[in-house]
């Protein structure tokens, strides 16, 4: 398992807090887990308010019909680099 960067750990946290993953901690979520499926079992649903934590917490908008989610929702590492990029433009 490798290390979350601080940046993955907040983001694990806010994605711990806003799913009410009761179950999971966000120190323990892998950050190249796939994020949907077999990984955390995310689903369509939690992908939406995702975004909308995302959003209301960082200011960046995930677009529902964006071409890029599935590589942006692939994983923590991969969702939290591109929040970082895109608070950094």
């Amino acid at each position: 398992m490798s290390a979350q960067s601080p940046a993955e750990n907040e983001l694990a946290r806010l994605l711990v807090e806003s799913l009410n993953l009761e179950e999971v901690e966000p120190g323990e979520i892998e950050p190249e887990a796939p994020l949907f499926g077999e990984g955390l079992g995310l689903d369509s649903i939690d992908a939406l308010e995702l975004s909308l934590a995302i959003n209301k917490h960082y200011g960046v908008q995930l677009r529902s019909d964006g071409e890029a989610n599935r590589r942006i929702f692939a994983s923590l590492r991969a969702l939290s680099a591109h929040v970082e990029q895109s608070r950094a433009a």
